[in-house]
């Protein structure tokens, strides 16, 4: 015979501050990747680039398309995160094991998309610095 464990609103209230501390530490890094975003549009957009650099243009609108891909991920995890956390309520309600797993399957699923968004664009942020340092216009020595 299998016993279904029985939660209290006690235990689901302090389950959901758990969910809710995550949903804050991932909102917060999305966040500020948005500035970040917006520092790396701005520097490619910018005319600090040595501009006789091989395929400097092409390489320019690469990363470009890559950072429109980057913003649009980000919006799709923010707002996922967002129905989520606005449907984690529900678990309150939650009596047993069985329940409580579909919000935690939900909660994985929202966290592993979360890390591939902010990982991606951690590798899209580390190739354009290093791209970038190699051909930024040097200043001429002061004389």
């Amino acid at each position: 015979m299998v016993t279904k464990s029985k939660f209290t609103s006690v235990d689901q209230t302090k389950k959901m501050e758990e969910l809710h501390a995550d949903f804050q530490q991932w909102k917060s890094h999305l966040y500020f990747m948005q500035d970040e975003l917006t520092f790396i549009e701005h520097l490619l957009n910018s005319y600090i680039f040595e501009p006789n650099t091989p395929n400097l243009f092409e390489r320019l609108q690469d990363y470009q398309t890559r950072l429109k891909k980057a913003k649009s991920n980000r919006l799709e995890v923010c707002q996922m995160i967002a129905k989520h956390e606005k449907d984690l309520v529900g678990m309150i309600q939650c009596a047993d094991t069985a329940c409580d797993n579909v919000y935690y399957q939900k909660h994985e699923k929202t966290k592993a998309e979360s890390v591939l968004c902010l990982e991606n664009f951690q590798n899209l942020k580390s190739e354009v610095f290093q791209y970038a340092g190699g051909i930024l216009k040097k200043r001429k020595p002061a004389k």
